[in-house]
């Protein structure tokens, strides 16, 4: 699965995209930046509603294939920013977190 299907499949929407093809290959779902940090693994989706620069900070280290902004919840323009200079894929779900997680899940 790519991130790329992965929009496709969820009708995601593009906030960074410099990667599409980045495989995927597993998820995470957490909101607590310092907890997402030691359990998320490279190439999860991870899925948040946290939206603060520190997001791309911690996306980089964890080395995810994406970050899943839920709940359309809202993200400024310069963490974007940041994230597309960080080569770092950021989409974001209308879906509660829940069934963002599930729809995800089932796909991979």
């Amino acid at each position: 699965m790519t991130v790329s299907r992965l929009i496709d499949e969820l009708d995601l929407e593009v906030l960074s995209l410099p990667f599409p093809d980045r495989e995927i290959k597993g998820g995470y779902t957490g909101d607590l930046l310092s907890w997402v940090m030691g359990r998320a693994k490279a190439d999860n989706v991870w899925i948040t509603i946290m939206t603060n620069i520190n997001v791309v900070a911690v996306a980089s280290l964890s080395d995810v294939a994406a970050v899943v902004i839920a709940e359309n919840a809202e993200i400024g323009a310069g963490v974007i920013k940041k994230a597309e200079e960080q080569g770092i894929n950021i989409l974001r779900s209308k879906c509660p977190t829940y069934e963002t997680a599930i729809a995800v899940a089932k796909l991979i």
